[in-house]
């Protein structure tokens, strides 16, 4: 048994209750959590599955205890984190038992409360034990039981179906259950997907290569970038999906390419690696703490050809003359739909309006960057959401807007091998279902 102070399930407990009254991030407060507490390895990955997963299945844990609970409307916050992540651990979890899972819960409740607090958790979750959970199958209207089994808000899974249609739906939100994996592209100026395979097998990863894009690679476990393959910049830690924007763009040596939207630099190592640390990738970014994580990136793998500048991207006429660069990255801010396996608390802060308030943005920029592509060059647009309103019909109010540009149909044959059947046209929406990655979105077009 671990000292009170750091006791797994007391963190997480608090974890949940900090997520979501700040409504803060919660990988990154996940990270910090455990470099503040010095938890172990194993204690990490408790942690790590049992916030997560509660925060997963938030919607399903409290139809299962709504019951149980009716008639205390004033149960603190914390109390109701506590039930949720206890009974997490009793229905998802076969290896804790629930006598253990009780036990523990009810431990935190006397610390943290009194008594009387102690004895109601205790009495819930052992009636619960006793009696099984509710059924889902009262729940009749197929969106609301799909919104309830998979925890994601009712007005985005009407929205999905009506979008993408039930059954796409219905794999989407299965998926979002599911931790993601750990994915990295080798940084192939420096060295080959196998020998980088190689290095990391030898410090102990299982290394699977991806299947998709040539120069990634997948981990099954342990975190990649604490090796010393990454300090010397053999590789950067970037999804599948979005290794998948730097192909759309198809950057050649010795170009002037522009990243509007850049920070954390994933897209633009990847475009700089890609033209062999020739010609210059500008890019830019709003904030300048996140322009120092793009510095310290392209420092870290040894690129020279990336120039960094503070910047709003929707003032960018003023910085650059216009018709001056051959391609142009617009990595839209977004709702990030298609994150939510890493984000799961961003299910239940975003609202239909936020799209609609995003999608004005996204017009705006790319109405910005458009003047500053040359006469053939191509525009690139990327959104990691899954969603038509900020997707296809963003793209498709631009080319209304804007007869200069025009899809390209090219852009299938610059695609990866894998990915290119599912591709027709122009443009390309990736399901997380579809490759196992995050859900991304990307329209290539074409100044005529």
């Amino acid at each position: 048994m671990t000292s009170k102070k750091n006791n797994v399930r007391a963190i997480a407990m608090d974890l949940l209750v900090t997520i979501e009254k700040n409504q803060s991030y919660s990988n990154l407060l996940l990270n910090s959590t455990i470099e503040k507490n010095q938890l172990s390895g194993v204690d990490i990955g408790l942690l790590t599955e049992l916030t997560y997963g509660t925060l997963q299945r938030r919607m399903a844990l409290d139809f299962y205890l709504r019951p149980f609970i009716k008639d205390n409307k004033k149960l603190a916050n914390w109390v109701h984190h506590l039930l949720r992540l206890t009974l997490y651990q009793m229905v998802y979890l076969d290896r804790i038992p629930d006598r253990a899972a009780i036990f523990e819960a009810v431990e935190i409740a006397k610390e943290r409360g009194h008594k009387g607090i102690a004895s109601l958790v205790n009495g819930v979750l052992r009636t619960i034990q006793r009696e099984g959970l509710p059924s889902l199958n009262e729940v009749t209207d197929p969106i609301q039981r799909l919104a309830l089994e998979t925890s994601h808000p009712e007005w985005l899974v009407t929205r999905w179906v009506n979008q993408f249609g039930y059954e796409k739906t219905k794999e989407m939100c299965e998926i979002n259950l599911t931790a993601p994996m750990q994915t990295a592209r080798v940084n192939l100026t420096k060295i080959s997907r196998d020998e980088c395979v190689a290095l990391l097998e030898e410090d102990g990863f299982q290394i699977e290569k991806s299947p998709f894009i040539p120069e990634a690679i997948r981990t099954l476990k342990g975190n990649l970038a604490s090796t010393i393959s990454f300090n010397y910049g053999m590789f950067t830690i970037q999804d599948e999906s979005s290794m998948l924007a730097a192909y759309a763009l198809g950057a050649m040596e010795d170009e002037y390419i522009l990243d509007a939207c850049a920070a954390p630099g994933g897209k633009s190592t990847h475009i700089a690696e890609k033209m062999n640390n020739t010609g210059e990738v500008i890019s830019v970014d709003l904030h300048q703490h996140k322009v120092r994580l793009i510095n310290d990136n392209a420092k870290r793998l040894g690129l020279s050809n990336i120039k960094t500048s503070i910047s709003d991207s929707r003032h960018l006429q003023a910085k650059f003359n216009p018709e001056s660069f051959q391609r142009i990255l617009l990595d839209a801010p977004c709702s990030g739909l298609g994150v939510m396996r890493r984000k799961p608390d961003m299910k239940y802060t975003k609202t239909e309006q936020d799209i609609e308030r995003l999608s004005s943005i996204q017009q705006d920029l790319l109405s910005s960057v458009a003047p500053l592509l040359k006469k053939g060059g191509i525009l690139v647009y990327s959104t990691c959401t899954v969603d038509k309103e900020e997707n296809e019909h963003t793209v498709k109010r631009f080319l209304e807007n804007n007869p200069d540009f025009e899809g390209d149909l090219t852009f299938k044959s610059r695609m990866p091998e894998a990915i290119q059947p599912l591709i027709n046209g122009f443009d390309l929406q990736i399901f997380p279902q579809d490759i196992g990655s995050d859900g991304f979105y990307i329209a290539a077009l074409r100044k005529s």
